[in-house]
């Protein structure tokens, strides 16, 4: 079983159970590559029997097995660009904060690990959007998991930002930007913004306002069968449009169409984890801070 790993060469994966983490992956006898930048930051509190190959682009279909993510919901993010097309597994463990994507915690790593090398997990397949635009914003990587965000660049001034859904007129948003999401980037930045959460294999998106000018403007959730438009306008010459933590700068004169893109992201679910239960323990449902001295 040969697997990759990627990473942010940060302090929190520096530390000795990132170590453990290797130590395990040796005993278990995975074989493994690891991601450049990362290879070069661990090997200085690492030492590998034999140095491992590294990566820094797309990797291609059938050279890995799965891909482990060692961070937060942000460093997995990060891995669409080298598994997604080609359908590569990844198994998120969380040596970040708050993790809905990145659900096993580092210090549980090792029945993780098990399961991963005995094969006994399921898989998640989670919905992407794509963005269209005249001038192929992105390139070939123009997609996203949690969200495509439209907002302002200038914090002045307010956008108007003009919706369609399959060609028909829908809203003119007057606010700050737009937030369109799918069911994973449900408990994400439209989360923050009032949106309602999405269980992950829901077929739906989530038209989320920014600090909206009209206080009767509420999000919406659509089927992901849909195509939408947006128009920018504002004051300022150029606004922002990211798709998840990626951002560009665009003007008025770019449209963006947005759709369910033809392929999607594969996540492992290892027995004992679930949606439900990190609802749960990450937004503290059920606890009762009155109780708390």
């Amino acid at each position: 079983m040969r697997i990759a790993i990627y990473g942010r060469p940060t302090a929190s994966n520096l530390t000795e159970d990132v170590k453990n983490i290797f130590a395990q992956l040796d005993g278990l006898e995975f074989d493994y590559i690891i991601h450049e930048a990362f290879y070069n930051s661990l090997k200085e509190i690492i030492s590998f029997k034999k140095k491992p190959g590294t990566f820094s682009a797309e990797l291609p279909a059938g050279s890995v097995d799965y891909l482990i993510s060692m961070g937060g919901d942000g460093t997995l993010l990060e891995t669409l660009p080298y598994v997604a097309k080609n359908g590569i597994p990844v198994l998120g463990i969380n040596t970040g904060r708050l993790g809905f994507l990145a659900i096993v915690p580092e210090e549980n790593f090792s029945p993780a690990l098990i399961a991963l090398k005995n094969k006994k997990f399921t898989i998640q397949n989670r919905t992407l959007l794509s963005l269209d635009t005249s001038s192929s914003l992105f390139g070939k990587y123009n997609y996203a998991l949690n969200e495509i965000c439209v907002q302002r660049k200038d914090a002045s001034t307010m956008l108007t930002i003009h919706t369609y859904l399959n060609d028909e007129f829908l809203n003119s948003y007057w606010a700050d930007g737009l937030i369109i999401a799918t069911p994973t980037g449900s408990t994400a930045y439209s989360l923050s913004c009032s949106g309602p959460i999405l269980l992950p294999d829901d077929s739906s998106f989530i038209i989320t306002p920014i600090a909206p000018h009209n206080l009767n403007v509420r999000p919406v959730v659509i089927p992901d069968s849909y195509t939408i438009k947006l128009k920018v306008e504002g004051r300022s010459p150029t606004n922002l449009v990211s798709l998840d933590s990626r951002a560009e700068d665009i003007d008025s004169s770019v449209e963006l169409v947005i759709r369910k893109e033809s392929f999607g992201v594969k996540l492992i679910q290892i027995p004992g984890t679930s949606f439900t239960e990190t609802l749960r323990k990450k937004l503290h449902w059920g606890k009762d801070i009155r109780n708390e001295h």
